[in-house]
């Protein structure tokens, strides 16, 4: 029986770059890309069952040559296949947060209110935190209700960086 569980297992493959915001540990399935990890990521926030390094994975070398451009300032938009493990609410929130133009912000009280689950801010976050693939799912794109720069795997350094370099607008508080 456990080694039945084993087999059924899905194997993800990762390769590293380096990038203006540290080393990205870049991980995929031959489905897509699963996750960018940050350096000092912990483990447990993805649980991902990786089982090689292997960079000239297509996935992988399509990601770090998109990720590429987007740090080099030549690309808005992604398009390498993504492939995403979480549950049905997780990836509601984390399919609203690839509807997220770049330059822009949203709130983390505007994806509830996105997918439908306006009371649902807090799970919102938490699952903003567990997004596998930052970055291209852009959830360095959603601030606090006040504007403020909040919470993020990478830290709010990284954040800041992402959204200057796509400097993202910051919504204008009314009084």
């Amino acid at each position: 029986m456990l080694n039945a569980a084993r087999r059924s297992r899905k194997e993800y493959f990762y390769k590293t770059m380096a990038s203006p915001v540290g080393k990205l540990k870049l991980v995929a399935s031959d489905a897509g890309l699963a996750a960018i990890l940050w350096e000092n990521d912990n483990p447990r926030r993805v649980p991902l069952h990786i089982v090689a390094e292997v960079p000239e994975h297509p996935v992988l070398l399509e990601a770090e040559r998109q990720l590429g451009e987007y740090f080099a300032g030549q690309r808005q938009e992604f398009t390498v296949q993504l492939d995403f493990a979480g549950t049905e609410f997780q990836n509601q929130v984390w399919q609203a947060l690839l509807a997220i133009p770049f330059g822009e912000t949203r709130t983390y009280g505007e994806i509830a209110r996105q997918i439908g689950k306006p009371a649902a801010v807090r799970a919102v976050g938490a699952a903003n935190g567990r997004n596998p693939i930052s970055i291209i799912a852009p959830c360095h794109r959603v601030i606090g209700s006040t504007g403020k720069l909040t919470g993020f795997a990478g830290g709010l350094e990284a954040k800041a960086h992402l959204l200057a370099l796509e400097d993202a607008k910051r919504p204008r508080l009314l009084p």
